[in-house]
């Protein structure tokens, strides 16, 4: 290892080449191996040798199902550079994957937008640096005006991307919708492109984590919708003209899909990243 490289993960796995110099291997098999992740890049031993260095990383975590043997593996991380991609599978993914974030993200500089929406409403906030700093349960930003701001990375309610001139430069940002002090906030992100491609799969994970697939009537997504936009719990049964009883068994299913979740006993919640995804989907519809 070079001088000041530390080792972050290791254990044993396997891995498939996918691609090599730019074409698919269609006949790829995995191959056991010793998964050696340090602070700059990823070692696959096995009969062979495979480095990828960190900043070399052009996507993150997709799937990458060249053949039936990559398809049936439920978990794998994918690691992409311009020509090459390797699967990468180990007992403990989400270990490796946090780890992977870790080494490519952490004290690593990014320009960010906070908030850059609140309660629905454009802010006008100038991009900032910000150093970042991640562990198993949140991101966290010092920012260079003193702000710190913290994305729980289960409380990601959706993620946009959109491409900008930021600082002079064409870049991917990634607009982030989460919660701070209980209101619906965007955080904009973005940087050098190696390090948006992990940020960016890191983000989509947090998204994943909670999202579902809801088969929502008519009146749950007005209760959700009411919600959203400040009405209290006690003035819903009006505001969506139902009886209190039917309000509550809404109350009950959306709890039960972990829309909502209790903050004082039965009557008083609030919506979950998996609401407010349903709720900016059903803004969209309009």
């Amino acid at each position: 290892m070079s001088q000041g490289e530390r080792k972050l993960h290791d254990e044993r796995g396997k891995f498939m080449r996918a691609v090599k110099d730019g074409h698919e291997i269609r006949d790829a098999d995995w191959n056991a191996c010793r998964v050696v992740l340090t602070t700059e890049r990823v070692v696959l031993i096995g009969d062979e040798k495979h480095t990828i260095d960190i900043d070399t990383l052009g996507r993150v975590n997709d799937r990458f199902d060249v053949n039936q043997n990559a398809a049936v593996e439920g978990s794998y991380t994918s690691l992409r550079t311009d020509d090459t991609v390797f699967l990468v599978s180990t007992p403990d993914q989400d270990t490796f994957e946090t780890a992977l974030y870790k080494a490519s993200l952490n004290n690593g500089i990014l320009l960010v937008q906070h908030p850059a929406v609140e309660g629905g409403v454009v802010q006008s906030v100038e991009w900032t640096k910000a150093k970042v700093k991640i562990s198993e349960d949140a991101i966290r930003f010092a920012m260079a005006d003193g702000q710190k701001v913290t994305i729980d990375r289960d409380d990601i309610g959706d993620v946009e991307t959109d491409e900008r001139t930021v600082d002079g430069q064409d870049r991917t940002v990634y607009e982030v919708e989460h919660t701070e002090d209980g209101r619906s906030v965007e955080t904009h992100l973005t940087g050098e492109s190696h390090h948006t491609a992990v940020m960016g799969a890191l983000l989509e994970e947090g998204v994943e984590r909670h999202r579902a697939n809801l088969d929502l009537d008519g009146v749950e997504k007005q209760v959700i919708m009411a919600l959203h936009s400040g009405v209290s719990p006690f003035d819903i049964p009006e505001f969506v003209d139902r009886d209190v009883e039917r309000v509550e068994e809404i109350f009950d299913r959306l709890i039960e899909y972990d829309v909502i979740e209790v903050e004082r006993e039965r009557t008083e919640v609030a919506l979950t990243p998996e609401g407010r995804q349903v709720a900016g989907d059903s803004i969209g519809d309009r």
